[in-house]
């Protein structure tokens, strides 16, 4: 079995959860307690899904694994989304999550489209 630990996508999604968490310690609770929630779930869940996806053996298991941890992707940015348009948290922090977001989203298809040849 491969070390999840080994993979990029595993290594930035975790850059993307310390992310996530750091821009959420520093907002007041009272404005973003429920998106705190969330959007730590969501980031969580895209490494977990990596991590998980990583152990399973046929192909077709791990790229349901990568499609579980894409959705999370795309939830964490649609809630990266709302903090921006809220103007909640550094301007310059949101924009580094949501590249972070980005990059990761195009790492996680370009995994699938390997596992599916």
């Amino acid at each position: 079995m491969k070390d999840f630990k080994k993979l990029l996508i595993w290594q930035k999604a975790m850059d993307i959860t310390d992310l996530v968490f750091d821009i959420y310690d520093e907002l007041p609770w009272q404005k973003a307690a429920e998106l705190k929630g969330q959007s730590t779930r969501a980031a969580v869940s895209i490494v977990s899904n990596i991590a998980e996806g990583n152990s399973r053996k046929s192909e077709k298991d791990k790229h349901r694994f990568m499609e579980m941890a894409l959705g999370s992707a795309f939830e964490l940015e649609t809630q990266t989304l709302v903090l921006q348009r809220r103007k909640w948290g550094p301007k310059a922090e949101v924009e580094q999550i949501l590249a972070a977001i980005d990059e990761e989203q195009k790492m996680l298809v370009g995994f699938m489209s390997k596992l599916g040849r």
